[in-house]
This record gives structure tokens, C-alpha cells and sequence, in this order.
């Protein structure tokens, strides 16, 4: 029997020697294969992150860092991803909870005869570089009557590719048992092994394996904690026992280190706890080593279930990372601005501009390479095929991304510190690029697979690329072609006021000499392109409120109406719908804007997050959860707050 007390109660003990053979969900019956997105909240160290479902099972995992293979993968495939379950053994109740201001997850399973919870989280105590240690740990606790557990820990390397070998070892580490006394706690440390990957599972109650995967079937009575620590070995890394008492002390340090965060926070609006979660959902999609910002955790979760808008968003798009600079600056999260602006002058190496076009995304590493390919053997959510991993999008010409990108250097110049001369140089050479090459055709902001087009939301986004480089130049005195800027900037704006407007439609189109509506024009009066009471604008938005609002959920544009080469359906994008809601706040029209706001909040699942898209039904769809929703959330609501007084 394993001695380590807890609060002098009997510590656990495995009952059977069995395999668990089928896996048990919080009504104790056999889970269904998936679960919806949103049942699902995300921990992280800054480096990875894992999905874990309201049922305790972790079924995203990608080890060290966001776009390596996955280890966990049983959102896209069931059977062959691999998963970490853990939960009650009996039929359960479950409430899902992030520790107040923190990204520490707690599942709780309310029974007949007991009340447990699990605690998840990713150690971390500081934003180092130099963290080697990569640990997951999983502090299961019975906290009234008694429950028994089971635990199945079934690892699948490289996508479900790479076998692996198990060794196990049940006598490794010593430590104290509690908190409240000293004592020897023998922990049971499992190794996996595979070509890529290994990981080292420690665990303080006794397990089992079958040469492929762990499990442990336990009992915890009222107080009575059991811990699970899983780490990736490699290096100067080594297996360590995780006892309980180091387990309660890391958690403890990264409670500390979430609230401190938090509380550099400026907000102080009606809806803080809103935006709160979207700051801390924004930090944890944050690549320490770097400063990249990945513009989500997962791949390949699908637009429409069956259908094959399905896309690998593990990398670091330069529109989705700058747009989380603006809404973290709002916050007053200037370290996060910083961080960025390094990693852009560190690995993206932009001064390249002279030569060509910037590439939209780069890995978190800064990496150019991304190809991509399927992963045929895997299944999909849900079935929806193909999975895919790298993204091919990378080749795509998009212009839009220079007035993303400029437009963040200058709000980091205005709110967090005065840009260098190397930065400025380097922003006078994008800006003599776009206005050489700002009239042509791309593909555009939502990234189509139907052919180039001249999209007006790439022109305006060239215009604020000059426009904002101007403003920048004029405060500071700093060097430029002033006179060829603003040439070219004023050609762009007649352009669009000519050639993007549609008398038929009295509204702005999505691209020149067309009459299709697109969600993407609602950033002309944010960008400050057009006054947002402008005649002209407000017939837009009436437009728009007509053809592509649903009940405050914002389309994109009609794939019918405008055909972007791929088969099938989408829902509506929720980064548009609070575009909405701020077009109509600047529009003078707050009641409205407050009101579709409010039910946009009734869209996030029970913590708060966010997936891509929203389905005819409600439910999330799309990769979760994603970075272009929360920073449009923060926005939202930052100019709402201030129009409402």
C-alpha cells in the first residue's frame, strides 16, 4: 500500500489488475467518440497546449511546442489519435471552471456518493526562454464522500504514426507525501518511447500496462488527493516523480503567475470577465521562446462537419498576431507587444521586402517552409476529412497584411515605446514595396481557394499600410517620400470610393466592379478610412444588416454568390460579428450595438472561449479556440464600454 497520507485519510489503491476495455464518460456509460468543440477548455505553458473535455479526457496534446506531432489526437480520430482519460468511475454530473483569473482548469463530477475534482494545468511560473521542462500534471481530488477513478493513458506519436515502446519503473522518486506532514511517496514512473518522442508518465498511485498504453483504476475518499505528471524527457531533462506535495506547490506557482499577469490589465468595463478570458486565452496561444502568436492550438477541426474546410492553424499569421498586439496594447499588455516585434525582427526577417512580397504566415520559430499534406489514416472530427498539417496558404499573395502589420508598429510606437531607426528603415522599405505593388489581384483576407481578385479590403488595408507609415513619419520627424506616400495613398482611397462602391447595391462590395457583399468591409471605419457616419457607410451597414446578419452572427460573404474553390457550407464568422458590433457603435447606433454584443456572449461555450465559426444551431465549428475571435471580443467591447459612458 502506497504510504503517502492526506490529511490521514488512506491513501489510494488500485483495486484490479484488469484493463479498463471501454472508455467511461461522466455518466459512467461508454463516451460518445466526440465530443463537441466547445465542450473543451485549454491549458498551456506558453510553449504548448492541451484541449481537455467536460468528460476528463485530454484529447488534443501536441508535446514542447504548438506545432509539433501530436501525442493526444482523439478530436481527430477516436480510435487511432490517442487520449489521457481520466474520471469517475461511476455514473457523474460535470461542471467545467478555469480557477478564478487564471488558466488553471478544473473539471468537477458530482456523484451519489461523492463529489471529486481535476485540477489541469501546465506549470509555469515566468515567460523564460530557457524552460526546458515541458510537464502537464493532473491532480485528481475527492473533495466530499468517496469516488472511485479510472485512468487510461494512451499515447499515439507523430499523428498516430510512430510506435513506441513502455518500460515501467514502481519504485522511482521519494518526496513528501502532503502538505501537512513528511513521509516517503514511492512514485510509479512509465516511460514511452517512441523514434520522435519521449514521455515520462509519474503518478502516485499504482499502474498497469499492456505494453502499448497505462492504466489505473483507484479509489479517494473524502480529501484524499491522487497526481498524474506527465513530462517530455530529452536532453538535460530526465524523469522526475512529481509527489503530492510538489504538485500542490506548482500549482500554487502558477496560480500565482496567471493573476499576476492578469492584474496588469487596464480594463476596468462592464465586461471584465470577458475580456479577461480573452487576454488570458490570447497569452496562452503565446510562443514564449519567440514572441510568435499562433493564430490557434489545433488543426484540421472543420468549418462544416463532412466538409473539407479543414486547415492547420499552428503557425503564426502576421494579420492575426498584429491584431492581438492592438487589443493586448489596449489592455496595457506591452511586454506582449514587444515580444512580438522581436520575433518580427529576429526571425521574419521582413527587410526581404525589397525583393518580394512578405509570406502571410511563418512558423513559431520563424520558419518559411510550411507544406502541406494529409494525414489519410486519421479519420477527422466527427469524420470530416482530410486532416491536414503545414498549410498551403503560405504561397497565397494577400496585401492586406502590410496595413495588419504597419498599423501594429505604429500603435506599439504611440502606446508602448518609440520604435528604433533599424524598425523604421525597415518600415519605409514595406511601404516603397506596397506602393509599387498595392494594384494587383490577391486572394484576398479569407484566404480563397477560387482565384486572385482585386478584393477592396487588400486596397484598404494598403492604404492604412501608407497612411499609418505617414502618421508615424510626421510625429516623429522620421525620414520618407512624403510626397510619393501620399499619392499613392490618395489614389488608393479614390479607387475605392469609385470602383468599391455599387450604386445598385448603395453599399461597398467585396471586390472592385462587383455587386457581392463581404463582412470585411465593416474594417473601413474602423481603420479610420471613412467616417463611420459617412451616408454612404451607413447605407453599407444596412446592407450588410439585410444580406449577411443573422441575429448578430456576421457571414463572411455568400460562397454562392462569390465562389472561393472549395466544396460546402460555412458558418458565420465570429470575428465579423463583433466587427458588427463596433461598426454600430461607431455608427451612433450603441442600444443595437449592445444588444447583438450581449448575444454574441451567449455564443462562447461554459469558459468563456471561442472556435472560428458558429453553426446553423449554435454550436462551435472550426479550429478552437481561435485568437482572431477573443482579440476582436477585447475590441469590441473596449469601444463599447466608451460609447455607452
Amino acid at each position: 500500500m502506497n504510504q503517502g497520507l492526506c490529511t490521514g485519510r488512506r491513501s489510494p489503491v488500485t483495486t484490479t489488475k484488469e484493463a479498463p476495455d471501454v472508455a467511461r464518460g461522466p455518466g459512467g456509460d461508454e463516451s460518445p467518440r466526440y465530443l463537441p468543440v466547445s465542450e473543451h477548455g485549454l491549458i498551456g505553458d506558453l510553449r504548448s497546449a492541451a484541449l481537455v473535455g467536460t468528460n476528463g479526457t485530454i484529447d488534443w496534446y501536441c508535446s514542447g511546442r504548438f506545432d509539433a506531432p501530436s501525442v493526444f489526437a482523439s478530436i481527430l480520430d477516436a480510435e487511432k489519435g490517442g487520449s489521457f482519460q481520466l474520471a469517475p468511475d461511476v455514473p457523474t454530473r460535470t461542471k467545467q471552471f478555469y480557477f478564478p483569473d487564471t488558466n488553471v482548469l478544473i473539471t468537477r463530477f458530482f456523484a451519489d456518493d461523492g463529489v471529486g475534482e481535476i485540477q489541469d494545468f501546465m506549470p509555469i511560473t515566468d515567460d523564460s526562454r530557457e524552460a526546458a521542462r515541458h510537464r502537464l500534471i493532473r491532480r485528481v481530488v475527492c473533495v466530499r464522500g468517496s469516488l472511485p477513478f479510472r485512468a487510461r493513458v494512451a499515447p499515439r506519436f507523430a499523428y498516430g504514426t510512430e510506435p513506441h515502446a513502455v518500460r515501467t519503473d514502481t519504485g522511482t522518486g521519494t518526496g513528501t507525501g502532503t502538505g501537512t506532514g513528511t513521509g516517503t511517496e514511492h512514485g510509479h514512473c512509465t516511460v514511452f518511447e517512441s523514434a520522435s518522442c519521449t514521455l515520462a508518465l509519474t503518478s502516485s498511485v499504482p499502474v498497469e500496462t499492456d505494453g502499448r498504453d497505462v492504466w489505473s483504476l483507484f479509489k479517494l475518499h473524502e480529501g484524499e488527493t491522487a497526481v498524474f505528471a506527465l513530462d517530455q524527457l530529452g536532453g538535460k531533462v530526465a524523469a522526475r516523480c512529481c509527489p503530492l506535495a510538489e504538485a500542490e506547490e506548482e500549482f500554487e506557482a502558477t496560480v500565482r503567475y496567471w493573476r499576476r499577469w492578469l492584474s496588469r490589465s487596464r480594463y476596468r468595463g462592464r465586461w471584465r470577465e470577458m475580456v479577461h478570458r480573452s487576454a488570458l486565452t490570447l497569452k496562452l496561444l503565446t510562443y514564449a521562446p519567440t514572441g510568435a502568436i499562433v493564430a490557434a492550438p489545433t488543426t484540421s477541426l472543420p468549418e462544416q462537419v463532412g466538409g473539407e474546410r479543414n486547415w492547420d492553424y499552428r503557425y503564426v499569421w502576421i494579420r492575426d498576431a498584429a491584431f492581438c498586439v492592438y487589443a493586448l496594447l489596449r489592455l496595457g499588455f506591452t511586454d506582449e507587444a514587444q515580444a512580438f516585434m522581436q520575433y518580427l525582427n529576429e526571425h521574419v526577417c521582413i527587410a526581404c521586402a525589397r525583393s518580394g512580397p512578405l509570406q502571410i504566415m511563418y512558423g513559431i520559430d520563424g520558419r518559411r517552409e510550411l507544406p502541406e499534406r494529409e494525414l489519410t489514416h486519421l479519420e477527422g472530427y466527427l469524420g470530416s476529412a482530410p486532416v491536414r498539417v503545414g498549410n498551403n496558404a503560405v504561397d497565397q499573395l494577400q496585401l492586406d497584411i502590410y496595413g495588419a502589420l504597419i498599423d501594429s508598429i505604429y500603435l506599439y510606437d504611440k502606446w508602448g515605446e518609440p520604435i528604433s531607426s533599424e524598425q523604421w528603415d525597415t518600415v519605409t522599405d514595406l511601404v516603397d514595396w506596397v506602393c509599387a505593388n498595392w494594384d494587383q489581384p490577391d486572394e484576398g483576407i479569407w484566404e480563397t481557394r477560387g482565384g486572385r481578385k482585386n478584393f477592396l479590403y487588400s486596397r484598404l488595408m494598403c492604404w492604412v499600410a501608407i497612411e499609418r507609415a505617414m502618421r508615424m513619419a510626421q510625429h516623429r520627424g522620421l525620414p520618407a517620400d512624403m510626397t510619393r506616400w501620399g499619392g499613392v495613398r490618395d489614389t488608393i482611397y479614390r479607387q475605392i470610393m469609385q470602383r468599391g462602391w455599387c450604386p445598385e447595391r448603395k453599399a461597398f462590395v467585396q471586390h472592385q466592379d462587383d455587386s457581392v457583399l463581404d463582412a470585411s468591409v465593416l474594417m473601413m471605419p474602423l481603420a479610420k478610412f471613412i467616417s463611420p457616419t459617412d451616408p454612404k457607410w451607413l447605407s453599407t451597414l444596412d446592407a450588410l444588416g439585410d444580406e449577411l446578419v443573422s441575429d448578430s452572427l456576421v457571414y463572411r460573404y455568400d460562397p454562392q454568390a462569390s465562389p472561393d474553390g472549395l466544396r460546402g457550407e460555412e458558418g458565420t464568422f465570429s470575428i465579423c460579428s463583433f466587427w458588427y458590433v463596433e461598426a454600430l457603435t461607431r455608427a451612433g447606433r450603441p442600444d443595437e450595438a449592445r444588444l447583438a454584443f450581449e448575444k454574441m456572449l451567449t455564443y462562447a461555450n461554459h469558459l468563456g472561449l471561442y472556435a472560428e465559426e458558429i453553426g446553423r444551431t449554435g454550436e462551435q465549428n472550426g479550429n478552437f479556440p481561435q485568437a482572431f475571435t477573443h482579440l476582436s471580443l477585447i475590441s469590441a467591447a473596449f469601444n463599447l464600454d466608451k460609447a455607452l459612458g
